[in-house]
C-alpha cells in the first residue's frame, strides 16, 4: 500500500519532520491549518517538514459498508472485535514505509514525530511504538490504544522510552475520554514516558491543545 501525501517544507534540508494521520472519513488536508500554525510558532527551530498522508479508501462496516478514507475497518457496536486487525496491520506497514521514506530523504528517525487524531491516533500508537528506530515522539489525540493486549510484546525496544503526548476532550461523544485514559494507564504501566492533557471540547482539536503540542514539540525537538 502506497500512501498519497501532502508535503510542506519551511526551508531547505529539514532535519525535523511531523507526520500527521487524520481521522475517519477525512484526508491529508484536514490538518493543514494546524501545520501552518506550528510552522509559524516553531520557525526558530529551523526548517521543518510536514507530511500529511491520506488513508486508503475502503468500506467501513460501521457505516453500512460505505467506502471512505479509513486506516482500518470498524465493525458495528455488537461485534466482539470492533477494530479490524488485518486492515489495521496493513496500514501499520504503510505508515512504517512512509517513515522509512522520510529517513531516506534525509530526516533522521530521531527527528520524526508521528501524530494522529481519532483513528489516526490509534494508528500513531500502533505504528509508532512498533517502529524499529527511535522516533522523537508520538502525539495521540482523541483516540485509544488499539491491540492493547499485544502492545507489551510488540513494542520495539527502540521506542520503549519515546515520549508520548496524549490529548482528549472531556465532552467527546465519538471516542469517550475514558478510552484515552485507559490507553494512558496501559502506557504508564509499561513505563512509557507519557503526558496526559484533557480539554473542555468535544471530538475536535482546540487552540489550547495546539499550543500545548507546540510547546511539547519544542521540547522533544530541541536536541534533534
Amino acid at each position: 500500500m502506497t500512501l498519497n501525501t501532502l508535503d510542506h517544507e519551511t526551508g531547505p534540508q529539514p532535519r525535523r519532520c511531523l507526520i500527521i494521520l487524520h481521522g475517519l472519513g477525512a484526508d491529508g488536508s484536514d490538518f493543514e491549518p494546524v501545520c501552518q500554525a506550528l510552522a509559524r510558532d516553531l520557525a526558530d527551530l529551523g526548517p521543518l517538514r510536514f507530511v500529511l498522508p491520506s488513508a486508503p479508501v475502503m468500506p467501513v462496516s460501521m457505516n453500512g459498508g460505505y467506502r471512505m478514507r479509513a486506516w482500518y475497518d470498524i465493525r458495528p457496536h455488537n461485534h466482539p472485535e470492533r477494530e479490524d486487525p488485518v486492515s489495521m496491520r496493513a496500514s501499520l506497514q504503510a505508515i512504517h514505509t512512509l517513515i522509512d521514506q522520510q529517513v531516506a530523504r534525509g530526516i533522521p528517525a530521531e527527528g520524526i514525530v508521528l501524530m494522529g487524531f481519532s483513528q489516526g491516533c490509534a494508528m500513531t500508537l500502533l505504528a509508532g511504538l512498533r517502529y524499529p528506530q527511535r522516533l522523537a515522539g508520538l502525539v495521540a489525540l482523541s483516540g485509544y490504544l488499539p491491540l492493547a493486549d499485544t502492545t507489551q510484546a510488540e513494542r520495539h525496544a527502540a521506542n520503549a522510552r519515546t515520549p508520548v503526548f496524549m490529548g482528549h476532550g472531556d465532552a467527546d461523544g465519538v471516542v469517550p475520554m475514558q478510552r484515552g485514559q485507559q490507553a494512558y494507564a496501559v502506557l504508564s504501566r509499561l513505563g512509557q514516558p507519557v503526558q496526559w492533557h484533557d480539554y473542555p471540547i468535544d471530538h475536535s482539536v482546540s487552540l489550547d491543545e495546539i499550543a500545548d503540542i507546540r510547546d511539547w514539540l519544542r521540547g522533544v525537538w530541541s536536541g534533534a
